[in-house]
């Protein structure tokens, strides 16, 4: 059975996207119009996308647990 590799992540999620899509878009102004150009615009908007939806996603969840959180403590415990 082969093992995965892991790699420590040194940035977070959303700003390895926005590097990727900030990458891409340098990398395509320097193209000529045409499918590869294209192709790498669409790649960073969906990067900036994942990213947004990423960071919407994580504050919600944290909003969630720290109301779960609040109910738990107010009710002593006890659920009815």
């Amino acid at each position: 059975m082969q093992r995965r590799r892991h790699f420590k992540k040194t940035q977070s999620f959303e700003k390895r996207l926005a590097s990727f899509a900030k990458i891409a878009r340098n990398v395509a102004a320097l193209l000529p119009p045409g499918a590869e150009k294209n192709e790498l615009l669409r790649k960073a908007m969906q990067a900036d996308t994942a990213a947004h939806l990423s960071s919407q996603w994580a504050n919600s969840s944290t909003r969630e647990q720290v109301a779960m959180q609040g109910i738990e403590s107010t009710s002593g415990g006890n659920q009815t």
